[in-house]
């Protein structure tokens, strides 16, 4: 007597439904920061924006400030995937190209992108950070490892060509990570009205003049 094999359970469909319950978390979180600060928006007013129980919420995340850290990690990166900012093929393409210039160029219009999507979780996290020590110190860790990647950004220019006398690629970096903070970001675009496309081209000219002979 023989028997069917035991069909292989496929979790794919389960995976993808807990993916999306977790975007729709993030999403809520995005818009009631925005409108409410980070403060006012409760784990409780999150789930019910997502359109889910308080307990999902917390059997994701554990806190708001996992949220919010999560918010930031697909704002910058522009999904969900759990991929390093410096390991995508944007900066990939800047850190591989073998023209000074034309990396600066790729570099500007890819922070031009990730600062539209980012800048305002950034000020969310700024925010927050004035009455939450642990928001505090996740933004002191995120602008050391801004920090670290604009160093091998400009050590990857570097290795192209001269940089000006006197500029260090530790001088250079900081010099990169001024420029493209998310604070000058939004002054240039929401206090003066630049577009992206303008932002990108300052940028990239910028620091043409100051990092390259």
């Amino acid at each position: 007597m023989s028997t069917s094999p035991k069909r292989k359970y496929d979790s794919s469909r389960r995976k993808a439904q807990a993916r999306q319950t977790r975007l729709q978390i993030v999403e809520a979180a995005r818009s009631l920061f925005i409108k409410k600060g980070y403060a006012g928006a409760t784990i409780d007013a999150i789930a019910q924006e997502a359109g889910v129980a308080q307990e999902t919420v917390y059997a994701i995340f554990g806190n708001k400030r996992s949220i919010l850290a999560s918010l930031l990690d697909i704002s910058v990166g522009g999904d969900d995937q759990p991929i390093r900012i410096l390991d995508r093929p944007k900066p990939q393409s800047v850190l591989h190209d073998a023209d000074q210039r034309r990396q600066l160029e790729m570099f500007s219009q890819d922070i031009a992108e990730i600062m539209t999507r980012a800048s305002p979780v950034f000020e969310i996290m700024r925010s927050a950070a004035k009455t939450e020590p642990e928001i505090a110190s996740l933004m002191k860790n995120l602008f050391k490892e801004r920090l670290h990647n604009m160093i091998i950004f400009v050590q990857s220019v570097a290795a192209n060509g001269l940089l000006r006398e006197g500029l260090d690629n530790a001088q250079a970096g900081e010099i990169a990570w001024a420029l493209t903070s998310p604070e000058l970001f939004q002054l240039l675009t929401g206090e003066r009205g630049w577009s992206k496309e303008k932002y990108a081209q300052w940028l990239a000219d910028a620091l043409t003049r100051i990092l390259l002979p």
